[in-house]
């Protein structure tokens, strides 16, 4: 198969600003579509066992459902992912009251992050002819509550090894906290299939950071336990019940692992693998999804239909350095790279090694 750029028209903002979709057809059978909003992941084509394609991330045919999106599905996060305590911070002796769209915490970057932007996109010659976007944009000074003005860049990459890369760079000229992340929710039996409870999981980590009943952080590292090990590949049906507030905790990654995560489906035989230059994994359950949103397919998305495995930094630095220092500081920009890399199991590991747990 023939890699391949295009892109095509995906709709028009309230506002009257176009909104491109980008799709990016690697030689190996990946195919990644996104779109300018938000940098959002409409859709990845995974090949399964037998070389067939099936839509493995969450979300919606169309542009309108994203502008009222509450799930983040597939979208560039940022200022910063995950929730920033009591919606403040204090850097160099001033403190910074951020919209608590989360109460009382602050979530996501705030009801207008960088999820909720148009980015500029920009196609990128490699030398292995690997089809690549260029997605980027400068968030003001004062945009969300937070300072100095940064220039963002994103770049998606569909490899020949089927694997989905993405290269980030940030530069500020004030010190600011700034922790991007990738929100795409898996299902890899297909996003139209129901719960990922027959998913296998197993995320290199040996420590997470307990949170409270709404979900802010503690400050503090702790030992992975029997409800949150996932140390070996665990079915997440069996560990969901476990988890707290069946959600997913953050967890500390060992020091570059060959795979930061595992996430295998042993029926279509396809596995995926996350490598990351990040710190942290956000494991999140869709515990939040309902039934009231329906998808691509048409079918409505019931509670833990995809599972997101967020490579990101410690979204409460500013508040707690000692767990992650996330002020981007001028003239030290930030790079960060993380990798999702689809292949299949063997038929003997489909039947043996996987799916017994």
């Amino acid at each position: 198969m023939p890699s391949s750029l295009q892109s095509r028209a995906f709709g028009t903002l309230p506002t009257g600003e176009p909104v491109e979709a980008w799709t990016l057809t690697g030689a190996s059978g990946l195919v990644l579509e996104a779109i300018t909003y938000g940098g959002i992941v409409t859709r990845l084509l995974a090949p399964d066992h037998n070389g067939s394609p099936a839509d493995v991330v969450l979300g919606f045919p169309q542009l309108d459902p994203y502008l009222n999106d509450r799930h983040y599905f597939g979208a560039i996060v940022g200022r910063v992912a995950g929730r920033i305590s009591a919606a403040k911070f204090e850097l160099d002796g001033k403190v910074y009251t951020l919209a608590a769209n989360d109460p009382p915490n602050h979530l996501h970057g705030g009801p207008a992050g960088f999820s909720r932007r148009v980015w500029n996109a920009t196609p990128v010659e490699r030398p292995d002819g690997a089809p690549s976007l260029l997605l980027t944009r400068r968030s003001p000074d004062g945009e969300e509550g937070y300072p100095g003005n940064i220039d963002v860049s994103v770049t998606y990459t569909i490899t020949n090894a089927n694997e989905f890369l993405i290269e980030t760079e940030a530069a500020s000229d004030q010190p600011t906290p700034f922790a991007l992340t990738h929100h795409s929710y898996f299902n890899l039996a297909g996003e139209s299939s129901g719960s990922i409870a027959d998913h296998e999981l197993q995320i290199e980590s040996d420590e997470y950071v307990p949170s409270d009943e709404c979900m802010a952080l503690q400050g503090r590292l702790a030992p992975v336990e029997d409800g949150n090990n996932f140390r070996h590949l665990r079915k997440l049906g069996n560990a969901i019940p476990s988890l707290h507030r069946n959600h997913g905790d953050l967890y500390k990654l060992r020091d570059r692992p060959t795979a930061a995560a595992r996430l295998v489906h042993a029926e279509s035989g396809r596995l995926l693998e996350v490598a990351t230059t990040e710190p942290y994994m956000q494991l999140y359950t869709a515990a939040a999804l309902d039934g009231s949103v329906v998808g691509k397919s048409g079918i409505a998305y019931q509670r833990h239909a995809g599972v997101c495995l967020e490579c990101q930094e410690y979204a409460d630095g500013a508040n707690t350095p000692t767990l992650g220092d996330i002020i981007l500081k001028p003239g030290q920009p930030r790079r960060h790279t993380t990798v999702y890399a689809f292949s299949c199991l063997p038929a003997s590991e489909r039947s043996s090694t996987y799916g017994q747990q």
